[in-house]
């Protein structure tokens, strides 16, 4: 996403919570104040009485907010803007401003369409109980005012085929912001932690139940400038196929409830065991599609990693994988192989179930017969014959290194230990000149 338009009841904080954003994220966010309170503000026009000076204003400001916006866009930040002309003609409405109304037609494809709006939702009891302890009574909107508002913008949006998603911002400051960071996928970095020698993506493969997930347990508690200093990790997300595995799974189930018959599991010893063995190139085209919109952003994974992580089994499980992805992806790509063997993954993988939380990422559970079925044979030692090196996929090299990860361990000095040892050998190979 490169143009975000924020929404939301007066004083839910839009203007307060895109403050903090321009503040953190100085060199990837520009913030656009909202419109319609610059020109209210720096024309002192008075907001309910003056429609029709506002309108004029208005009509006069659109297109300098256009070149603002188109200006940030071609630099590659990410724009945020608070409000939007459709808040204003909802207002407009429920105002009965005909001015606007009549003029929307001219200025309703004047600006850029934004790839999201993000809508930051309170009750407006309590949007009317903040406007009256900000004490700005210029800019106050009325229960009954608000409630036409919002029946007009929901049409609006209706009618325009809006991309929007809500955000509860009636709860604590830290949970609230957290969740708009992951949504503009915002993260952090210190201004101390060095993100140069860093990894672009990861692949973390090996048996069910050999580490993978609780490696990246360990790194989301690492601190940022320990894991980019130690072990070449940068602020990351994950894509695990698990997660869409386990949808097919939930898929199955209501296809059988439905007296349809299941397409791709059956079920075995309280969890679900894979039939069709189609669904695991299916998975790999699944992960290869997200990763390479993620690559298709400007900057992307600048001074971020990005985690991907699967289990493979059979005569050529991983070959295959592999091959489903593409250059573009390749190109970028080290590989961690977390190696335990087969007893070692069973002996985990009962440990670590859950039956209350069995679509966890380190909870869930793999049934016996799809351990011996799919997994009891792993092709890894065949295609990676050395402990580290490169596999050549589709003409490109592409670095490896296996890491033993027996006997099993919770002390964080040793795993950190082991992790580093892997990963500063594989960040030497990934980082080296290739083909």
């Amino acid at each position: 996403m490169q143009y975000v338009v924020f929404e939301g009841l007066p004083a839910v904080g839009k203007s307060e919570t895109l403050a903090l954003l321009a503040r953190f994220y100085p060199e990837r966010v520009r913030v656009l104040p909202e419109l319609v309170k610059e020109v209210v503000t720096r024309e002192k026009i008075n907001l309910f009485s003056e429609r029709e000076r506002l309108t004029e204003a208005l009509l006069a400001e659109i297109p300098r907010r256009k070149e603002e916006v188109e200006a940030i866009l071609a630099k590659g930040q990410l724009c945020l803007e608070e409000s939007h002309l459709g808040v204003h003609l909802a207002y407009a409405h429920a105002l009965n401003d005909r001015s606007f109304i009549d003029a929307y037609h001219m200025v309703k494809d004047a600006l850029p369409a934004p790839d999201l709006y993000l809508r930051l939702e309170i009750p407006i009891d309590l949007s009317l109980a903040r406007q009256r302890a900000r004490g700005t009574a210029a800019f106050d909107i009325d229960l009954s005012t608000l409630e036409r508002m919002l029946a007009h913008l929901q049409g609006w949006h209706i009618t325009q085929g809006s991309r929007i998603t809500t955000i509860d911002a009636d709860r604590s400051p830290s949970i609230f912001l957290t969740e708009v960071e992951r949504l503009l996928g915002l993260s952090y970095t210190a201004g101390s932690a060095n993100l140069a020698d860093t990894f672009d993506l990861l692949f973390l493969l090996g048996r069910p139940a050999s580490g993978k997930s609780e490696f990246i347990d360990f790194m989301e508690k690492c601190p940022l400038e320990r894991r980019a200093e130690h072990y070449h990790i940068a602020p990351f997300s994950i894509i695990d196929d698990f997660r869409i595995l386990w949808d097919k799974f939930e898929e199955d189930d209501l296809w059988e409830r439905l007296g349809r018959g299941r397409l791709y599991s059956k079920r075995a010893d309280e969890n679900y065991a894979v039939v069709d063995q189609g669904i695991w190139p299916f998975l790999t085209g699944m992960i290869d599609q997200q990763v390479v919109r993620i690559l298709a952003k400007p900057d992307a994974l600048s001074q971020r990693s990005l985690f991907v992580e699967f289990s493979r089994g059979g005569e050529s499980g991983y070959q295959n994988a592999l091959n489903g992805f593409s250059k573009k992806i390749l190109s970028r790509t080290a590989i961690l192989y977390v190696d335990v063997s087969v007893e070692e993954s069973w002996r985990r993988n009962l440990t670590r179930y859950d039956e209350n939380k069995r679509d966890g990422i380190l909870t869930h559970s793999v049934p016996r017969e799809e351990m011996k079925m799919t997994y009891g044979n792993d092709d890894w030692p065949k295609i990676a014959s050395s402990l580290q090196g490169t596999l050549n996929v589709k003409g490109i090299e592409v670095p490896y290194v296996t890491m033993g990860n027996e006997s099993e361990s919770t002390d964080p000095d040793v795993l950190g230990s082991r992790y580093k040892a892997a990963l500063d050998r594989l960040y030497s190979l990934w980082s080296a000149p290739r083909n």
